[in-house]
């Protein structure tokens, strides 16, 4: 077995071109992982804005809350099943939700975007724990007070505290400012319910959150739902409710930034066989000389094989360490299925690291396979004759 050692030095004596031909593979791997670090930020800023135990309740065939409509007479039927947990007061814990979208100017940008505006109430708040109001005071049940998510608050004109915005023909006085955990609540502004519905002139609520008494409950509730002939309502937890508003957007940027990848990696692979090639040309003498020596084809096509996978490890770490910064950066789309202004962060995780590394030594190997078995197969003495 040839050293590794012997493998390493080869490598670092071409400096120059390694660092070329590793700089090469590390732009693909810096693509492949800020994909996979988007889809990553994505599903865990939509998944942490459900809670397990709570439990949204939409119109059958809806996708969204936006496209639901609940009347009040279905509305008092659900909050009465005996699923649902109580509070302190003795009433079920539920809340009754309004979802509508307004354009709002970015900050420095004559550009609008969607933004979600969710009607709710004191007992919404309570259901999501992680819903924190980090400046002012919550809303007042009543008043035309709203408070703003700190992406929004951040990242739009006029959504400073005491500053008014104008929608649904009203002004409504910003009175704080909240933070949501990193989740897609912290892309919303919200208000009080009844208020809302005024506003926009609606006589339905768009959705229902609930809280379990128990999760093991949560078939029962769904198959009570399902049975009433008065409800033309479905059932799904909120962390899945919510996961499933990112498939659209999921798939399309995994398929995009997959297909850039996928073409990126060809040019990055050519570039490793081709720098793999000059290293046997350059070597064919040395070649010869470790045959000469006692070192088998199977040996030499294994030390060939090794500096290529060496050469695709330098290319993936060099990327991922390109990829890693891209955690400081908040990332900004609209969300295919509510066609809302959605902010998070790229995540990097374990996994991403491994499948980033995997993919880098990938390269390398069909980089380096051709001319390694070229390396293999040379004649010894030719070989040696050219030296």
């Amino acid at each position: 077995m040839v050293p590794l050692n012997y493998i390493a030095r080869n490598l670092w004596k071409r400096r120059l071109t390694t660092a070329l031909t590793a700089g090469g593979l590390a732009l693909v791997v810096y693509v492949f992982a800020t994909v996979l670090m988007l889809d990553a930020g994505l599903k865990r800023t939509l998944v942490t804005t459900g809670e397990y135990d709570n439990v949204v309740v939409i119109r059958k065939g809806a996708d969204t809350e936006i496209q639901s409509i609940i009347s009040r007479t279905q509305a008092n039927i659900i909050e009465m099943n005996p699923a649902l947990a109580s509070g302190p007061d003795g009433l079920p814990r539920a809340a009754k939700e309004t979802v509508v979208l307004i354009s709002l100017n970015r900050s420095g940008s004559e550009r609008a975007s969607n933004v979600v505006i969710r009607g709710t109430s004191s007992a919404g708040l309570q259901l999501r724990p992680q819903v924190k109001v980090t400046q002012g005071r919550l809303f007042r049940s009543g008043s035309s007070e709203i408070i703003v998510g700190s992406n929004i608050a951040k990242g739009y004109d006029g959504t400073r505290i005491g500053e008014r915005l104008r929608f649904a023909q009203r002004e409504w006085t910003i009175v704080g400012v909240f933070d949501a955990g990193a989740s897609g609540f912290d892309s919303e502004v919200w208000g009080d319910a009844d208020q809302l519905m005024q506003s926009f002139r609606r006589r339905s609520y768009s959705a229902m959150v609930l809280k379990l008494a128990d999760s093991a409950l949560f078939e029962r509730l769904r198959s009570e739902i399902d049975a009433d002939p008065r409800l033309t309502n479905e059932a799904k937890r909120e962390q899945v409710f919510y996961s499933d508003q990112s498939k659209a957007l999921s798939t399309f940027l995994s398929v995009l930034g997959l297909t850039l990848t996928g073409i990126f990696s060809i040019g990055a692979t050519i570039g490793a066989m081709i720098t793999m090639y000059a290293s046997v040309s350059n070597r064919v003498a040395e070649i010869g000389t470790l045959r000469a020596l006692g070192f088998r084809s199977r040996s030499v096509l294994f030390a060939f094989l090794l500096e290529a996978l060496l050469l695709g490890l330098v290319g993936g770490v060099m990327g991922l360490a390109g990829a890693s910064v891209m955690q400081l950066v908040s990332f900004s789309t609209t969300n295919f299925q509510t066609f809302s202004d959605l902010s998070f962060r790229f995540l990097l995780t374990p996994e991403i690291v491994a499948k980033t590394l995997l993919f880098a030594l990938a390269m390398g190997l069909l980089g380096g396979f051709l001319p390694a078995v070229r390396a293999a197969r040379l004649n010894i003495v030719d070989a040696l004759r050219a030296a």
